[in-house]
């Protein structure tokens, strides 16, 4: 399967990055994708942007919805993961604190269906993380790292990003790296200061002649983390390089990136829950706070299943989220004569695993409640391992202060092959028409993205104890019988009806020729582009669940001791003879039309209309869209969801302060496991900022409302908000600043909003606040300290019961606690 991605990277040499259209510039001046470095605040205008558009230009007269965060910035918020940062993008609903992975993230009100980021896309220097940002246990965000290497986040909203980026019509988050175009380096030590981990970043960047110049940095890090695991949950890094020779009217360069970083993943955890589904109370269980502890523990150190040839095998837990990636690439840009000639290419090797602790909704509980459904009347809990190994509990009701017990479900999957081969080219030129200018730009996107992952789930019993310890323990019944081997009561997902025990190994395909015309003539500028996509699935998938059925299951002697005991007949395993083969093709049309008007020089007005389209990839193969006995489509509309967009704003950039709004519209179907919808949403987005003297304040904010117009499978939810979706969140971050001393707070806050789409259960709003101070030593010495929910907050991110239950026990993810981090930086 390498070889053939090696053959097609030396077939198609080059290409370029994915683009947006944009309506129109007041100058035409060609940049460099990712050269721009600023310590400014979050000042898009001040710079050439570069995602999203054909050459740098001024946003004010752009027809487009741009933000983008520096690494001055990015430092100053300390994120603990990628998506953190997100946060601090308006229109941008990211949620994180799941650790280096696994957050849904989503704009602009359309919907978070299974997770991951759908309607968006995940950029590294202009091309695509994977092409598709939901891949189940293998989403995007869990692939990226941000470092000294950073130079700026750049995010473009709306519409206009479907036809120049395939995948991605809700907007597209790039991350751009330096490239040592300013000469110099960083060395950074960091440690967290009531929590353990270590951590040191580097970065070196500088000229080798006056054509030719580099950049190289990464990270190592180690520790338990800002959850206690029990272990060191953190354990790895990455090292990126880059090589930029640059030439007249043009550039070369080539780069590459190693990333081998373990982390945990913070999923769901018991909470107690009072009141009514319209106003809960949330509070959390003696002896376990889910902002400090989690379900991971030093006695869960291995998971036991099949494999992918229904071999018994043990699963290192501590692995957590396994990241693995190995990518080479490079991107040039030259004039043919009047054109200019941008290619960009990537190869990606990816790979790693997923293991994480998820609790059954309602199936974890009060002790008398858990044992009665698994084990019958008068069933017995005792120690499974741990430092009380093998003693009965002669009183559940009282254990660990909370008298409860986690049904959990080890969701293992190891991602096997998630190999990404991206090729993009286009050309540009200009034409001075009508005493304006006329830009086209043409090119092709061509990717190939495999999803070669293998599940192997299994179910434990644990007690629910904090900071690591909770052992895991075992279930007799009244008459002596053992319903668990070792903790374990059934090596497959026996708490969630035993479905989906899948293998995938199936090749996407991506193909797309797009192409755009810009006019701007005194202070108009009207622009349209077009993009089509189209593509191929051909592979095969293992999973007894197709067409409704479920998981095979088996008897197995898994302790080799010739007995067959009650766990040992509930092992699941892969019907390896039946493959059901995935073979289908899909193609859509996307366009998007912009106008913008420059009013004077400070302001500027525009509008846009926009189609686009989402491919799907994974998420649907194990449901009724996909025939199972060839492979082809059994609904053609159910290849792509097509999301159509209208937005409109103003924009203003003064000396001292900057204000964009931005009204929008869209209406949004979705395919999915156990999903046939449509949505829709409108609403106002805001981003300003204002700088007076020592003092700035960075602030955004996004007004939405959000609708299930259709449901074709559960009528009742038509009307309804979709889950996740506040009516408002928002990000402020104030700060004041000397020649020595910086300090400041960042704000980020969300309104209520439902745990599912049947508006039952809600999630209360929160406010997090992040505070930071640094103070410059020397012009080469920073000592920085953050402190991550300053206060505290017990914030919901998401939640599995969409009712509270009768155990008046909820699971659901939290935001980390207070956590405070120092570091101290040395430049060179």
């Amino acid at each position: 399967m390498k070889l053939k991605y090696l053959l097609l990277a030396a077939a198609v040499a080059f290409p370029a990055s994915a683009y947006a259209e944009d309506a129109g510039a007041a100058k035409d001046t060609q940049v460099e994708a990712g050269s721009t470095t600023s310590a400014d605040a979050v000042q898009p205008t001040k710079r050439a942007f570069t995602t999203g558009v054909a050459r740098g230009r001024d946003l004010l007269d752009s027809a487009i919805s741009t933000s983008a965060l520096d690494e001055g910035e990015i430092q100053k918020f300390a994120p603990r993961s990628v998506s953190e940062i997100f946060r601090n993008i308006p229109g941008m609903r990211s949620e994180a604190y799941a650790g280096e992975g696994y957050s849904n993230i989503s704009i602009r009100g359309l919907p978070i269906a299974l997770g991951g980021a759908k309607f968006l896309q995940l950029q590294e220097d202009g091309l695509p993380v994977l092409e598709f940002g939901d891949i189940a246990f293998g989403n995007a965000d869990q692939f990226l790292r941000a470092d000294l290497t950073l130079s700026q986040v750049q995010a473009i909203r709306g519409g206009s990003a479907s036809t120049f980026s395939s995948n991605s019509p809700g907007g597209v988050i790039n991350l751009i790296s330096k490239t040592g175009e300013e000469e110099g380096g960083a060395v950074q030590l960091t440690t967290g200061l009531d929590y353990e981990t270590y951590r040191m970043d580097f970065d070196y960047g500088a000229k080798i002649t006056d054509t030719l110049r580099f950049n190289i940095g990464g990270f190592y890090r180690q520790g338990e983390g800002e959850r206690h695991t029990g272990y060191d949950a953190y354990k790895g890094g990455q090292f990126k390089f880059n090589l930029t020779k640059t030439f007249d009217g043009g550039y070369v360069r080539l780069y590459g990136k190693f990333l081998d970083d373990k982390s945990p993943n913070y999923s769901s955890a018991p909470l107690r829950v009072t009141g009514t589904n319209d106003d809960p109370k949330y509070s959390v269980v003696p002896g376990f706070d889910p902002r400090k502890d989690t379900m991971y523990s030093r006695y869960l150190q291995s998971n036991l299943s099949m494999n992918e040839n229904n071999q018994f095998s043990r699963y290192d837990y501590t692995d957590g989220m396994h990241s693995k990636v190995k990518s080479l690439g490079g991107e040039a840009q030259f004039e043919v004569g009047d054109w200019t000639v941008t290619e960009r290419f990537r190869y990606a090797d990816i790979s790693g695993s997923f293991r994480g602790t998820f609790l059954a909704p309602s199936l974890t509980g009060p002790a008398s409640v858990v044992t009665g459904i698994w084990g019958g009347p008068g069933a017995v809990l005792s120690y499974a391992n741990g430092p009380l190994a093998g003693q009965v509990i002669s009183n559940p009701s009282t254990l660990n202060g909370n008298g409860l017990v986690s049904s959990t479900t080890l969701f293992d999957a190891d991602l096997n092959d998630l190999t990404n081969v991206t090729n993009d080219i286009r050309a540009s030129r200009v034409w001075n028409v009508g005493g304006g200018k006329l830009t086209a730009t043409a090119g092709f996107y061509k990717a190939a993205q495999t999803v070669n992952t293998t599940w192997h789930f299994s179910s434990v019993f644990q007690e629910v104890k904090g900071n690591g310890e909770a052992a895991l323990l075992n279930l007799t019944s009244a008459a002596g019988v053992p319903l668990t081997l070792n903790g374990f009561y059934g090596f497959g997902s026996t708490f969630f009806g035993n479905t989906r025990r899948n293998i995938y190994d199936v090749d996407y395909s991506v193909n797309a020729p797009y192409a755009s015309l810009n006019y701007h003539v005194g202070n108009l500028a009207i622009g349209g582009s077009i993009r089509y996509d189209f593509g191929t699935a051909r592979g095969e998938v293992f999973g007894a669940d197709l067409g409704g059925g479920r998981t095979g299951i088996t008897s197995y002697d898994v302790n080799g001791d010739g007995v067959i005991s009650a766990a040992e007949t509930r092992v699941a395993i892969y019907p390896l003879t039946r493959p059901a083969p995935v073979h289908y093709n899909y193609d859509y049309l996307s366009y998007s039309l912009g106008v913008n008007y420059r009013l004077a020089d400070d302001m500027s007005v525009f509008a846009r209309y926009s189609r686009g389209g989402r491919a799907n990839a994974d998420r649907i193969l194990f449901s009724n869209y996909i025939n199972a006995t060839d492979g082809s489509l059994a609904r053609e509309d159910a290849a792509y969801d097509p999301v159509t967009q209208a937005e409109a704003g103003v924009k203003y950039r003064g000396q001292d302060a900057e204000l964009y709004v931005t009204g929008f519209f869209a209406k949004t179907k979705e395919h999915n496991i156990g999903l046939d919808r449509s949505y829709r949403a409108y609403g106002v987005e805001l981003e300003g900022s204002v700088k007076k003297g020592p003092f700035r304040l960075n602030a955004g904010a996004t007004f939405t409302k959000a609708e299930i117009t259709k449901d074709a499978l559960v009528a009742a939810t038509v009307g309804n908000t979709p889950k996740h979706q506040a009516d408002l969140i928002f990000q402020v971050t104030p700060q004041f600043e000397t020649e020595r001393f910086t300090i400041g707070a960042n704000f980020l806050g969300t309104t209520n909003s439902y745990v599912g789409d049947n508006d039952g259960l809600k999630m209360p709003g929160y406010t997090l606040v992040n505070g930071f101070v640094q103070y410059r030593v020397s012009d080469r010495v920073q000592l920085s300290v953050n402190a991550n929910n300053l206060f505290n907050k017990l914030a919901i991110i998401e939640a599995q019961d969409t009712t509270i239950p009768a155990t008046g026990i909820v699971q659901a993810r939290t935001a980390n606690g207070r956590t405070v981090s120092a570091s101290l930086r040395f430049d060179f």
